[in-house]
């Protein structure tokens, strides 16, 4: 049993970017699916699929590269929420990623979305992780 299937997430991501692999397979939940639909709206992944088969279902990312330089389009997954301390955040108070190159995504009572959405919709959450 996994106690952080967030950090599950992101660690094989990471690991998968490190390695230089191009798709990467995690076990699915709905948490997670909404994460990678948002990873995939702001360029930072190439393609998904959800493959609802087995009775959990898996997630299968394309990971983003560039062409020339090879350097991954993710540089840096850091989890910022985690089970022992949920870090939550008022709408005036949302953090902003490498003076907004970055995101933070943020699970609020709208669904999951980035700090800037967040923003704009006026809702407040809890911080799970920054992509830069």
């Amino acid at each position: 049993m996994n106690t952080d299937p967030i950090a599950d997430y992101l660690t094989r991501v990471r690991n998968a970017i490190k390695a230089n692999h191009r798709v990467v397979e995690i076990p699915a939940s709905n948490i997670k699916k909404e994460i990678t639909k948002v990873l995939y709206h702001k360029g930072y992944i190439q393609s998904y699929r959800f493959d609802d088969a087995a009775v959990q279902g898996t997630i299968k990312i394309a990971l983003k590269y560039n062409p020339t330089t090879k350097a991954p389009a993710i540089t840096k997954l850091q989890r910022v929420s985690t089970p022992g301390l949920r870090q939550y955040v008022a709408a005036d108070n949302l953090p902003r990623v490498l003076s907004g190159l970055g995101i933070a995504i943020i699970s609020t009572s709208k669904g999951v979305m980035t700090e800037k959405e967040a923003k704009t919709e006026n809702v407040g959450g809890e911080v799970l992780c920054f992509v830069y």
